[in-house]
């Protein structure tokens, strides 16, 4: 069987794969070019991330796919239920990723609340000449410790978000059943861990509650925050999106930056991606990155050998 791996793949799995007779192409073919190399290569199975997308058009006029591996945890670039209808499995490695995204997480949580973007902006124009008056201007930094992050969504690496905050000091609640906890394995590097319990809280008590804000589901039918949102939560609330760039209305979002009721936010994802809006871009108080919550050497590897593993179980004759 061959394999197009064609946003990459780490060497891990596609020795892995090869040692179980698969034929591995690791290339990048354009997105108005798949559906040709598919058919012309005869290529089984598609190794894609964020940067390729799978619509039942492709599905249709390439018939000899069978299986689709996502290189991480949101599948709202994969038509799953076009796929599912027509016998074409559907994979992602959710623990391989987890920790890059909590840890891309909290890098956006611990710059903006010490105003680390807007003082590497600023250091090589007027360091030199305007030192002092920026220690001032940047002197009203926050701590995390002790303050309250909410968690929207149940996964995998929602949970690591969780058991970061946990072991630096803060509160954590998760948006769900307000009845139930979970529990939250805080791992240490001698391989220690202790087990905490969480509260859950109903959506629009997280809100409340928040002094941070996380997100960590599939892109929804609508906004999940909108300017009534923002009006429930804290003044002075931060918030991290790394999972879909359509949850949060990106012009609710720069108005309540600029009437003070949001402190600032990072974002990984936008809502028209790969060009975001120039009204983001140009907003210092925004931490932002170019969609690279799962891109590290690490979760590259995991999610490497973890697919493989998924797709030799799957697919080996």
């Amino acid at each position: 069987m061959k394999i197009l791996a064609n946003d990459g793949l780490a060497q891990s799995g596609i020795s892995a794969l090869e040692n179980a007779g698969f034929e591995v192409v690791v290339t990048k073919v354009a997105q108005e070019q798949l559906q040709n190399f598919i058919n012309d290569e005869g290529i089984d199975a598609l190794i894609i991330t964020k940067n390729t997308t799978i619509h039942p058009e492709l599905l249709e006029a390439c018939p000899s796919i069978k299986l689709i591996a996502h290189q991480g945890t949101n599948l709202d670039h994969i038509d799953v239920e076009f796929a599912a209808d027509n016998g074409i499995h559907v994979i992602h490695s959710a623990d391989g990723t987890a920790n890059a995204i909590a840890e891309l997480v909290f890098a956006h949580l611990l710059g903006m609340a010490r105003f680390l973007p807007q003082a590497n902006r600023e250091m090589p124009l007027e360091g030199e000449l305007r030192f002092n008056a920026l220690k001032k201007e940047f002197s009203e930094g926050i701590e995390l410790r002790g303050k309250t992050l909410g968690i929207i969504g149940d996964t995998a690496d929602a949970e690591q978000v969780a058991s970061l905050a946990l072991g630096m000091g803060m509160n954590v609640i998760f948006s769900g059943d307000y009845s139930e906890e979970k529990s939250i394995a805080v791992l240490f590097y001698n391989g220690q861990q202790i087990d905490i319990q969480v509260a859950t809280e109903p959506y629009a008590e997280v809100l409340k509650q928040a002094d941070f804000l996380t997100l960590h589901i599939e892109n929804q039918d609508s906004h999940l925050i909108t300017q009534e949102h923002f009006e429930h939560m804290k003044d002075g609330v931060g918030i991290v999106n790394t999972a879909a760039g359509g949850l949060i209305d990106e012009v609710a979002l720069v108005n309540a930056i600029e009437s003070g009721k949001v402190r600032f936010a990072g974002l990984d994802v936008f809502e028209s991606q790969p060009r975001p809006e120039i009204q983001l871009l140009m907003n210092t108080d925004l931490s932002l990155t170019p969609n690279i919550a799962t891109l590290t050497q690490e979760a590259k590897t995991k999610s490497g050998s973890d697919l493989s593993k998924q797709i030799i179980a799957l697919l080996a004759e």
